[in-house]
């Protein structure tokens, strides 16, 4: 369950909306993980998961993730994710700035990835790629 490196997780936006759907695929591995504290809270993400909200229930269940969830250590990341998006082409790769945000904060705090999206799975060297 934990990666074989010993690293904790990013569940990207993706991962979260099928767990908070209940989708069998993807939600006992995620209880599992979200239990034994390995799932990182990344501010982007929640933004994210926020901006989709439909109702009171739903944000309370979104910030009382937030709260509790062990944070990544965001400092300087939107200006690191900006020099590594242009160093890398991102942009010319169709690679939006969060997607470069959650990229430089794995290799930052030494975590892994657990993403749905095709585009981003490609991306992801092995060390941070999280497969389920």
């Amino acid at each position: 369950m934990k990666s074989e490196s010993g690293s904790k997780i990013i569940a990207d936006t993706s991962i979260w909306i099928e767990f908070l759907k209940n989708n069998q695929d993807v939600f006992p591995l995620m209880q599992k993980l979200l239990e034994k504290n390995y799932i990182i809270a990344v501010e982007c993400i929640f933004g994210e998961l926020l901006q989709g909200v439909k109702t009171t229930r739903e944000r309370d269940i979104i910030f009382g993730y937030w709260e509790c969830l062990p944070k990544a250590d965001e400092s300087n990341v939107w200006i690191d994710a900006g020099n590594y998006s242009n160093k890398n082409k991102s942009l010319e790769k169709s690679v939006g700035l969060i997607d470069s945000v959650l990229i430089v904060l794995a290799i930052k705090n030494n975590l892994k990835i657990w993403t749905l999206d095709k585009k981003l799975k490609k991306l992801l060297q092995p060390e941070i790629a999280y497969l389920s």
